[in-house]
């Protein structure tokens, strides 16, 4: 096999140079580059390809909420078992660790989410979700599909591996839960130097990926308030305190604190997504809610972005004569999801060599949050998103979208990304801890 020959040739180069790979200047960068481009070529093979479909059907069809993925969880041991690739379990109540490799450092990390959505799917096909009031409507289901994908790829080439361990976290929980978080507090990442991930994307077509270093996500939470009035007939607004008026000026309000107070090349955001009130035309109720979320791209804007909604919303309430609560969700908070400079230019040279330069995008930040931010806020972290535009397969709606579908002709490019950054960083890379994950992680926990 071609492809066995060059990574065990990339290998007993590796094991016998004093520096890293990367700054050798008579690494064989042609078998480098070749190493995506056979692993592509294995993915695309018709049982490879509707292996992988496949799963990502069974997952979607059964589509389970955040710390709620059991099955999700059930039929990914499953196939670790029959891959004969040790894990942890459970790891963060769903979540899964598995361990590719010699047990040995280096140690680097591929992550997929595995959570559902809180909403009906409005899409008729064969493998719509079975499940009332769920679905896969961000792509969870493909990460997993694409992460077991190159598990099989990396698992039949691991005694080729002379080398390091890749760790395969399987995340519960990325959709409001903070399952990142709890797997970090779990130890997850204990040893690890650096992790990738990915997430499909209805932006780009098929074959391109896009990126950036630094930031790439907002930090993000949500906020909800309580204002309370008096209520009574609105024929006698007198005799009342009007929380609606209240909640209205404080929505105004939280406005100024972008176009006043921020920096306007800080990019921040407010947005009210709720407001409840009253139940009748002629009656002013006794108490509004509001709530919604902020959103900055510096730990400093985030948190004088907290303070200051807090006080803008007491104190204008405070003028209408009412008062207020406001409840921060701790849990749904966020930090900035910050990509490695240095495995930015790793990525787009690995990216680079199997799809061209030409269609490495480097993106604009974006204001929506991603868990995987806890993990790259620990370590060296990459995420990146995966093109599936195809305009000859009609429209591809974005995320949480019940009309949401995924282009299952870019699985095979997610797995082969997903192996081939494990596999040549493991090659590019000296070992920086001395001893492997503390525990056995060869059975379920």
């Amino acid at each position: 096999m071609a492809f066995l020959k060059w990574v065990f040739l990339i290998f007993s180069l590796y094991s016998s140079m004093p520096t890293p790979i990367s700054s050798n200047p008579s690494l064989n960068k042609e078998a480098l580059a070749q190493i995506p481009i056979n692993f592509l070529e294995f993915a695309k093979k018709p049982e490879i390809l509707d292996w992988m479909v496949g799963l990502r059907r069974k997952i979607h069809e059964n589509p389970e909420l955040g710390f709620e993925e059991y099955e999700t969880s059930k039929l990914i041991r499953a196939e670790l078992d029959q891959m004969g690739i040790p894990y942890k379990y459970p790891v963060a109540v769903t979540g899964i660790i598995g361990y590719i490799g010699t047990g040995q450092p280096p140690f680097v990390a591929l992550r997929a989410d595995m959570d559902a959505l809180a909403m009906e799917e409005l899409v008729e096909w064969e493998h719509k979700s079975k499940v009332p009031g769920k679905m896969h409507a961000c792509g969870h289901d493909a990460h997993v599909a694409m992460l077991l994908g190159a598990a099989k790829m990396l698992q039949e080439h691991q005694n080729d591996l002379q080398q390091g361990t890749i760790v395969l976290v399987f995340q519960p929980a990325e959709e409001g839960g903070g399952g990142a978080k709890k797997m970090l507090d779990a130890g997850a990442l204990e040893n690890v130097d650096a992790i990738f991930a990915l997430h499909v994307s209805s932006r780009f077509p098929v074959g391109v990926v896009a990126s950036r270093p630094g930031p790439i996500l907002a930090a993000t939470s949500f906020f909800e308030a309580v204002i309370n009035g008096k209520g009574g007939h609105a024929a006698i607004p007198q005799h009342t305190v009007d929380p609606i008026l209240a909640a209205s000026n404080v929505i105004v309000s939280l406005q100024h604190l972008i176009s006043r107070e921020a920096d306007p090349l800080d990019s921040q955001v407010v947005s009210i997504g709720k407001f409840q009130g009253g139940g009748a035309f002629n009656v002013i109720p006794d108490s509004v809610t509001i709530g919604g979320t902020f959103r900055a791209f510096s730990k400093e804007s985030f948190v004088k972005l907290k303070q200051r909604i807090e006080e803008v919303i007491m104190k204008q309430a405070s003028v209408q004569r009412c008062n207020a609560t406001v409840i921060f969700d701790e849990k749904s908070s966020y930090p900035v999801s910050l990509n490695n400079k240095e495995l930015h230019e790793y990525f787009r040279k690995v990216a680079g060599d199997m799809l061209g330069l030409e269609n490495i995008v480097e993106m604009q930040p974006i204001m929506g949050g991603e868990d995987f931010a806890f993990f790259s806020e620990a370590i060296p972290g990459l995420f990146f998103f995966l093109g599936m535009k195809n305009e000859t397969q009609g429209q591809f709606h974005s995320g949480h979208s019940p009309y949401y579908r995924v282009n299952e002709d870019i699985l095979p490019y997610g797995a082969v990304l997903h192996a081939s950054l494990a596999t040549r960083y493991l090659l590019e890379n000296l070992p920086k801890h001395t001893s492997p994950p503390k525990g056995s992680y060869h059975d379920e926990l």
